[in-house]
């Protein structure tokens, strides 16, 4: 699945523009045919369909994409950026054994797939913390409140006006 960054946006010429939209609404009603060295149309298989699908609507709407081997060799900059941290914190994590890592010389390297994996790992965790926090705050009656904050009770259960 091609990894995107949400906030990079990509100039993209009004010709080249068309041709993306009108492919996009080719793979959307299904009327793309994949064409093999023999000349042969035929469908994409539904993976690939799905795929195409998804790429062609991100630079449908001006996303930046980046189609990632997951045996590529990230240097610390490039992962780092993937993970939207650091290079130093990135190294931190990679010393702290969070994240398999090899040297290729002096400099570190990291497969794309074992970042892809830890960020898949982090996001995880940071959405069950959240969850957890949701939850929690339903149980205690805090989503009944509305939005003045001045009217939640105290821990005596009074008001804290």
């Amino acid at each position: 699945m091609p990894a995107s960054h949400p906030s990079a946006d990509v100039p993209i010429s009004p010709a080249d523009q068309r041709e993306i939209l009108d492919l996009y609404s080719k793979i959307q009603s299904s009327d793309a045919r994949v064409v093999g060295s023999d000349g042969q149309a035929q469908l994409p298989p539904p993976n690939l369909h799905s795929f195409l699908y998804h790429l062609l609507a991100a630079l449908s709407a001006g996303k930046s994409v980046t189609i990632l081997q997951s045996n590529a060799e990230l240097t610390t900059v490039e992962a780092a950026r993937l993970l939207s941290v650091s290079r130093q914190f990135l190294i931190q994590l990679l010393e702290q054994g969070q994240m398999p890592f090899h040297m290729v010389g002096t400099h570190r390297r990291i497969y794309a797939r074992e970042v892809l994996a830890f960020k898949s790992r982090r996001d995880s965790a940071r959405r069950t913390t959240l969850d957890e926090l949701a939850y929690a705050e339903l149980a205690d009656g805090l989503y009944d409140l509305g939005a003045n904050p001045q009217s939640a009770p105290g821990p005596s259960g009074t008001s804290a006006k």
